[in-house]
């Protein structure tokens, strides 16, 4: 498989990291560090940024922080097609409205849930994103069924594709059987790693981008880790993926807002505290993730 995966018609590919959301001590949004945050992303080799993801935060900031988040993420990529802002809602008007402001923002692509205030049908979804696919940017899905408890199944994959209304998926079911038969049923539509602690799985079964977590702590030893993964080089990919995955295995926890923003803390990013009601981390899990952070370090990974 090539490794030019990120590429401007298709700007969802690649590894595009569900950006953390620096606060200060009283839980104001830092724009600035936000926005260095992003630059040294992509310095550091990763091809985008997911704003207003679960990771950032969303459901806790107001409207006009919200925005303010995708326009600073824009403006300090330099380029719109790496930014997919999350226009997750629990309306679908809502979720519309916060894709025009993306693609007014000059946003390449967006990252939808499925409706998340009711245990929606097959028949309501294909409405919701139908709904916000007439915006015009290209759709991602994301399927989480755990937080929404809507499972979007290969068959519904296919469906939302052929109508148009997605061009690729973010996986979070934690099945990767499910690749397999997506790529039967729907095989243009792009699959995109959505937990990091089945990166390897996923790649080597055809994904062909990277939803990320831990990037925002260790970006280029993760760079290292997806290139070789999609490129099908085990020898390269799996002593990487060994050594991280006491760590990407946190992006699959309750915890991972926390636990990855004190990574971020030691290894000198701007991570910081999370707003209610997310706490701090429990004292054992914070030892956990310190040690697994710090042994990462120790082994040269960044």
């Amino acid at each position: 498989m090539s490794l030019a995966l990120h590429e401007p018609a298709r700007p969802w590919r690649g590894i595009m990291v569900a950006t953390a959301l620096p606060l200060r001590e009283d839980l104001s949004v830092d724009y600035d560090a936000y926005a260095e945050h992003v630059r040294w992303l992509i310095d550091s080799g990763c091809d985008g940024v997911v704003p207003n993801g679960s990771l950032g935060e969303y459901q806790t900031l107001t409207d006009a922080e919200r925005a303010r988040v995708v326009t600073t993420a824009v403006e300090a990529a330099g380029d719109g097609s790496r930014v997919m802002p999350g226009v997750a809602a629990y309306g679908s008007a809502e979720s519309r409205r916060w894709a025009e402001q993306a693609a007014e923002a000059g946003a390449g692509s967006v990252l939808l849930l499925p409706p998340n205030a009711f245990r929606a049908e097959a028949d309501a979804v294909r409405a919701h994103y139908a709904e916000v696919a007439r915006v015009g940017v290209p759709v991602v899905a994301y399927n989480n069924p755990y937080d929404t408890k809507v499972d979007l199944v290969p068959e519904l994959l296919a469906r939302l594709h052929g109508e148009g209304s997605i061009v690729a998926v973010k996986e979070f079911s934690g099945d990767v059987r499910r690749a397999y038969e997506i790529a039967e049923l729907a095989p243009g539509l792009d699959l995109l790693i959505g937990a990091d602690d089945v990166l390897l799985e996923l790649a080597l079964a055809g994904a062909v981008g990277w939803i990320a977590g831990y990037p925002n702590a260790l970006p280029q030893a993760s760079v290292r880790l997806f290139r070789a993964a999609v490129a099908g080089d085990l020898g390269a990919a799996l002593p990487l993926y060994r050594a991280l995955h006491p760590l990407l295995r946190w992006d699959s926890r309750t915890e991972f807002v926390q636990a990855i923003k004190l990574s971020m803390d030691i290894v000198g990013r701007p991570g910081g505290r999370t707003r209610p009601p997310r706490l701090p981390l429990a004292p054992e899990i914070e030892a956990a993730v310190r040690a697994a952070t710090e042994k990462a370090v120790a082994e040269g990974l960044d």
